[in-house]
């Protein structure tokens, strides 16, 4: 196995750029949003930014604006930050020395010093600038592109399937499952992919009457186009090419902004249902992935148009947002859940609770960043 993953890893190297440059470019767009989100809502608020950071370590590039913030670009592209006036470091971990010194001007611009709601405003941008971009992006590709649906009609039932066992048969239309109603095949697609283990009641039309079936998705490995190999929730029917059944609607830009919304909350309910699954021993851990996967997806989505990797752009964005609402202290949510129980309080947690907080943050942040490297190390071993 040993040979095998430095193989696949001399692969990689030589192959640097193809991965490399659409790594950088979809992680810079969803990070310098993110970052945008804090900087603005700080502005707006009085804070003065010190330093606006993509990337992490020393400068590689950068300038100050009117207002004396340093925009600058970093060599570690794992990530960004905003500094705020007031901030010992980039994780905005308050400069108590400095704070005690500042004149009533000074305290005015500092975030430290800010009221707990315009704190946490601040904070919760970030992770909403993510979640509008991602809508934003969603509904320019619908506006752009339209509408592609797939009448969810059997076409084909594979044999020992679930689809089999539970009755279908080929011409039947699917209506709802579990009493939500089903429009497109994608629709059913969405539900059965993360219903494995659970019994579905799936209402059908056939020849003109409805009959209740009940199946149960099975999990199934699969491989997309790329060989990545995944894990997912399979009826085993095919679905109808015929004309009829493929149908393009136009979008409106209404509509789009509808439809990126859905798509979005989509990305964040298939996340945390996934974790809950994973927590519960229902799923495995191994599709959690790290830096290594997110290159390897952007090249090969990549390679396949600009729209697709604008796409994952968007599902990284809402990733992205969503794990830093986790209420994990160093993470936009940790700061979250220390300002809501300071709220309840009347006063912040003392200084050692709160340092004793950031440090379990880090080790947990440590260890995520650890075992999903480990995983992406051994998913391109066995790709």
């Amino acid at each position: 196995m040993g040979t095998d993953i430095i193989s696949h890893l001399q692969g990689l190297g030589s192959d640097i750029l193809h991965y490399l440059v659409p790594f950088l470019f979809v992680l810079s767009i969803v990070v310098f949003f993110h970052e945008l989100g804090h900087f603005l809502i700080a502005r707006l608020c009085g804070v003065r930014v010190l330093v606006f950071s993509i990337g992490f370590g020393p400068e590689i590039a950068g300038f100050y604006d009117r207002h004396g913030t340093r925009w600058k670009i970093a060599p570690i592209p794992l990530g960004g930050y905003v500094k705020f006036f007031g901030d010992e470091t980039a994780a905005s971990t308050p400069d108590k020395a400095r704070a005690s010194t500042m004149d009533a001007a000074e305290r005015e611009q500092s975030l430290i010093f800010q009221p707990v709601l315009k704190r946490a405003a601040i904070v919760a941008a970030g992770p909403i600038a993510n979640f509008i971009l991602a809508i934003v992006i969603f509904a320019g590709i619908f506006m752009i592109f339209g509408m592609q649906t797939l009448s969810p009609r059997v076409d084909q039932v594979q044999p020992g399937s679930p689809a089999a066992a539970a009755g279908f048969k080929p011409g039947d239309m699917v209506l709802a499952i579990d009493g939500e109603k089903i429009d497109s095949f994608a629709d059913m697609q969405r539900i059965v992919s993360d219903s494995t283990g659970d019994r579905l009641n799936i209402a059908v039309e056939r020849d003109g009457k409805q009959i209740a079936l009940q199946a149960t998705p099975q999990l199934r490995e699969e491989k997309d186009i790329f060989g990545n190999v995944y894990h997912i929730g399979l009826l085993g029917i095919m679905r109808s090419p015929a004309p009829g059944d493929v149908k393009y609607q136009p979008v409106s830009p209404p509509r789009a902004l509808v439809l990126g919304v859905q798509e979005t909350w989509f990305v964040v309910d298939k996340t945390l249902t996934y974790l809950g699954r994973v927590i519960v021993g229902r799923e495995a851990a191994d599709e959690l992935g790290g830096p290594i996967r997110i290159a390897q997806m952007s090249g090969q989505v990549a390679s396949v148009s600009f729209v697709a990797l604008i796409h994952l752009a968007a599902v990284l964005s809402v990733s992205i947002g969503l794990l830093n609402l986790f209420p994990i202290p160093l993470l936009d949510g940790g700061h979250l859940l220390f300002y809501s129980i300071e709220a309840l309080r009347g006063r912040p947690l003392s200084e050692r609770a709160q340092e004793v907080g950031f440090r379990i943050g880090f080790a947990i942040v440590l260890m995520l960043m650890i075992f999903a490297t480990f995983n992406d190390i051994v998913h391109l071993a066995a790709s």
